[in-house]
């Protein structure tokens, strides 16, 4: 007679038992050094280009990260694999350490940004491997809540990291920000050493796609540099070289033995790359708000710069309270949930296309509706395409949530960039400007939002 098995838990007291507590805790770490090393950035901005004598080269802070991080992330999956989780994830903790010494010794804005750049290096790879991270330690019923609180994470690096920003700057010591985030990497690097060690051990044979890496790093800098240009020429000749450059890495990665994505990733048939593109499509519809919404208030709101930032933050706790709520949905829920969840962004990017230009307490409730439809989707999307994946390609597709949704970011950036510039924005952001590209950033992002209702439907076709 068979002894009958005790059920599984999925509760919050067994994800955190035993050794997954502390691995959790070292995976929030990753994402908080990461995301709130950025925002902090963000924040400092003004402060560093006066003392450095670096306005024109603005933007080119946030540019580089971005750029550093999308290429660190797609190279994750593989580095897990070729030097083990835990060599890997202290040597992408001494990458971002230097990146933040370098920023914070720089002497002239070109160092700064060379320190910028290679922080993206760093904090993208930490990133990658927390995913990887999260698919080798934690079995699929803690998934969604996993994911759920590493979104809390997030959310809170956006509260508190314009704050931090905000009091390093007022003082005048904006390069403490950046031995701050050193010390914090430093720690990353000891615990992963302890926590990771002999537990995803390297795998001989793996390699580096270094040919499919080079064209995701011309086709990404292009894409990037098209959110930066000012001329509406200059924006689409790099959009359609990037779509070039992604087209060729697409057909290269599907016949090579040495995948960058996983086996499926680039057919929008498969539930793998139905449920990618409903990431990367989801996140692009979100851009416009994330880089437009807070100047656009200040010019026509007179919103200072913190409390209109804080719009962005209505947001994040949106998605927070929308990721927990929903952490403990079963296989049918989480099918509801992705699906309502693409069609509450879609409602959200409407809204805010209507009201920006309306009282700001529209606006937060628009912000709030989105940051609903991605909570509400996102956690879940994540559990179900770990679910989807072959067991040789869970390295690689664990690292690709973060870097398709990086890719997703970009192609926002660019589309709400090109429709801003169109409206006069380039030539400065005056109310009558403001007013003018109030709709239209987010009519831009509207096609990726469609999108995303669509791959959300396809990537939940099957009950399984």
């Amino acid at each position: 007679m068979p002894v009958p098995t005790a059920p599984q838990s999925d509760t919050w007291r067994d994800l955190c038992s035993g050794q997954r507590g502390p691995r959790l805790l070292l995976i929030w770490l990753g994402i908080w050094v990461g995301a709130a090393e950025s925002l902090v950035t963000a924040t400092i901005m003004p402060t560093v280009a006066r003392q450095l004598g670096g306005y024109a080269y603005f933007s080119w802070a946030v540019a580089l990260f971005m750029i550093g991080t999308i290429l660190a992330v797609a190279s994750a999956g593989r580095l897990a694999e070729r030097y083990g989780l835990a060599r890997a994830s202290a040597g992408a903790g001494l990458v971002l350490a230097t990146g933040c010494a370098v920023s914070a010794l720089a002497p002239d804005i070109f160092t700064f940004l060379a320190g910028r750049w290679v922080q993206g290096v760093g904090g993208g790879w930490i990133s990658g491997f927390a995913m990887v991270a999260v698919s080798r330690f934690f079995p699929e019923r803690h998934l969604a809540r996993v994911f759920a609180s590493a979104t809390a994470i997030w959310a809170l690096a956006t509260v508190l990291g314009p704050l931090l920003g905000g009091v390093f700057a007022e003082s005048g010591g904006w390069r403490g920000v950046f031995w701050l985030f050193s010390a914090q990497a430093l720690l990353f690097i000891l615990a992963a050493l302890r926590l990771f060690r002999g537990a995803a051990p390297a795998e001989r044979g793996a390699r580096v796609p270094w040919p499919q890496l080079g064209l995701l790093a011309v086709g990404v800098v292009a894409l990037v540099l098209a959110s930066l240009a000012e001329h509406w020429l200059w924006v689409l000749g790099l959009l359609m070289l990037s779509i070039g450059m992604l087209t060729w890495l697409r057909w290269r990665d599907q016949r090579g033995e040495n995948r960058l994505l996983p086996a499926g990733a680039w057919q929008l048939r498969h539930t793998v790359g139905a449920g990618y593109a409903a990431m990367a499509a989801v996140t692009a519809a979100s851009m416009a708000l994330l880089i437009y919404g807070p100047p656009i208030l200040q010019a026509l709101q007179g919103l200072s710069p913190l409390r209109a930032g804080y719009v962005v933050a209505v947001q994040a706790m949106a998605w927070t309270l929308a990721a927990l709520a929903v952490s403990g949905a079963d296989r049918k829920g989480e099918r509801r949930w992705i699906r309502i969840g693409a069609l509450t962004v879609l409602l959200g990017v409407l809204l805010l296309a209507a009201v920006m230009t309306s009282p700001v307490l529209w606006v937060l409730m628009g912000a709030a509706i989105c940051g609903l439809g991605l909570g509400w989707g996102s956690s879940l999307m994540n559990r179900r395409l770990l679910r989807a994946l072959a067991e040789e390609d869970r390295a690689i597709g664990s690292s690709a949530l973060i870097g398709v949704r990086q890719v997703g970011g970009a192609v926002g950036a660019a589309l709400a960039g090109l429709a801003a510039n169109l409206t006069g924005v380039a030539e400065g952001l005056s109310p009558e400007s403001a007013e003018r590209a109030a709709p239209v950033v987010f009519m831009a992002v509207l096609s990726m939002a469609l999108l995303a209702v669509w791959c959300a439907w396809r990537f939940t076709r099957s009950e399984d």
